[in-house]
Parts: C-alpha cells; sequence; structure tokens
C-alpha cells in the first residue's frame, strides 16, 4: 500500500465540507442569510470608504438639508439635524456587529467551560453547585436583566456590553451541560479514562469536539439576538449615546417624527431587522453544514 493511498486528515476534512457546502448552497435562504451578513460586514468594514457622507457620522449639523424625504441627493433622507441617515446606518452597523462580537467573545468561553465541567461531573457537589447558580441567573428574563444593571451604571455602549455578557452565558453553560452530560458515558470518553487520561485531555480533547457543532450553530444564532437587545437598550438610552449613531438609538430619535418624517426611524428599523434576519438564516444554514459533516 502506498503512502499517499489512505486519505490523510485534510483531505477528509476538505470532503466533508465539500459535503456540507453542497448542502448548505442548496438552501437559498441559507444563501441570503450569507449573503446579508457578508454585506452588513462589508458595509460596516468599510463604512468610512463607502457612506456618501461621512462626516454625518460624527457631530455634525446642517439645518438647510434637515428633514429631507428620500432622494437621490441622500437615498435614505436625512434626519432633524440634515444628517445623512444611510450614512449613519453605515457606521451604526459597526456598533452593532461590536455589540456582538464582544459579548459572545466574553461569554461563550466561561459559559462552555462551566458546562463542560458541570456535565462531566454530574451528579456531584461540582455539578449541583454550577448548575444552581446558572438558574439563578436563567430565572430572571434577560431584556429585564441588562435593563436593570445599565440602569445604574453610566449610559455607554461599554456597560451595555458587559451587561448583556453578565447574562447571557447562563445558555451556553445550559446548552454544553446537556451535551457533555450525555457525552460523558460514551465509549471513547471511558477508554481515555481507562487510558489514564487526566481530566483536562478528557474534557477538551474528547469532549468538546463533539459540542463544536451546536455551539456555533447556537453562536450564529444569537448574534441577532444579542445586536436586538443592544438596539433596544439603544433605544430607551441606555446603549450607544448621541452623536454616535447606534441603530437603536436612531430609531429612537426618529419615532416623536413619525408619521409625518417616517423615513427618519424606518430605515433604522429596517436595518436591524435585515441584520437580525440575516445572522437567523446564517445559523440555519450552518446546522445543516454542521449535520452533514458529522455523517
Amino acid at each position: 500500500m502506498t503512502r499517499n493511498s489512505q486519505p490523510t486528515f485534510w483531505s477528509r476534512k476538505r470532503e466533508g465540507f465539500g459535503r456540507g457546502w453542497y448542502k448548505f448552497s442548496r438552501n437559498p435562504l441559507s444563501l441570503v442569510g450569507l449573503s446579508l451578513v457578508l454585506l452588513i460586514a462589508f458595509l460596516a468594514v468599510f463604512a468610512p470608504f463607502v457612506s456618501p457622507y461621512p462626516r454625518h457620522a460624527g457631530v455634525f449639523v446642517n439645518f438647510a438639508e434637515a428633514s429631507q424625504p428620500p432622494s437621490l441627493r441622500h437615498l435614505f433622507g436625512t434626519d432633524v439635524f440634515g444628517r445623512d441617515i444611510l450614512s449613519r446606518i453605515f457606521f451604526g452597523f459597526r456598533f452593532s456587529l461590536m455589540m456582538g462580537v464582544v459579548v459572545l467573545a466574553l461569554v461563550v468561553p466561561p459559559g462552555v467551560i462551566l458546562g463542560l465541567t458541570a456535565g462531566y461531573f454530574k451528579g456531584s457537589w461540582i455539578d449541583t453547585v454550577i448548575m444552581r447558580f446558572t438558574d439563578v441567573f436563567l430565572a430572571v428574563p434577560p431584556l429585564i436583566l441588562a435593563l436593570a444593571i445599565c440602569s445604574v451604571l453610566p449610559p455607554n455602549i461599554f456597560n451595555a456590553m458587559m451587561a448583556v455578557s453578565l447574562m447571557w452565558w447562563p445558555w451556553y453553560c445550559r446548552l454544553v451541560y446537556g451535551l457533555s452530560s450525555s457525552l460523558r458515558n460514551e465509549f471513547f470518553v471511558e477508554a481515555a479514562e481507562l487510558t489514564g487520561a487526566s481530566r483536562f485531555h478528557i474534557l477538551f480533547k474528547e469532549v468538546l469536539p463533539n459540542c463544536v457543532s451546536p455551539i456555533f450553530t447556537k453562536i450564529s444564532l444569537d448574534m441577532g439576538w444579542v445586536i436586538l437587545i443592544g438596539a433596544t437598550l439603544s433605544f430607551v438610552g441606555l446603549g450607544v449615546q448621541p452623536p454616535k449613531p447606534g441603530l437603536g438609538t436612531m430609531v429612537a430619535d426618529g419615532r416623536i417624527y413619525m408619521p409625518d418624517q417616517w423615513w427618519i426611524t424606518v430605515f433604522p428599523a429596517l436595518a436591524i431587522m435585515f441584520v437580525v434576519l440575516g445572522f437567523n438564516l446564517l445559523g440555519d444554514g450552518l446546522r445543516d453544514l454542521f449535520a452533514v459533516e458529522e455523517v
């Protein structure tokens, strides 16, 4: 048998990814979600270069063009200060994506580690302490807890991210707990224990790789929810502060001019909707992709 007769690790991965991408691409809604997410990420990263009026994202006033409806000069119209709404939406995508990325980067590691530990030691005092502590946070509605935390802190995007992070990690702990508690009795885990593998090796080399697919699927779905909660906090004045163009802040600022100047509120609200829709459709596609890879 020649050296290259057996498929290598990377060739198997490429083959699995090819099957997963085929399944992913067969779902038109998944492709729509991927396209929306890539477009929003592109607009957020290159906002200073693709925005028609980049200066309008900061401190800017032009009352001569205030409250203009959508036109060729201002596709989404202008607000009461004469700022181009389309340009501010592009920059608003930055704060929305930053909220989602930072929050999930903070909550996924501790949630996963605690869930792994509690699931592997299911039935012990470690399981009891971790999961009862988790249940305390799960008993309070996430948005109510975030509002309570933000209300006692200075209103800014940093405190909003910390508040959302504090109440989001239990969902990952609960997810991984269910996965790891069902995997702890599998043959490959028992084999690792019999060979004298350390707890660290069993948790992070044997159990965790089998939980990766559901975790990544949940991350893609949670991006939309975190962004939506961040926009809600900005809407009530506890998130992104003016003159920064937070999408929730823009919706709140324009609601008092409804329905005459509807574009001030409607277009930022539609931007929030498309961000959440894109990540939800992408999450559904990733679920199918990972399901095929695991076959």
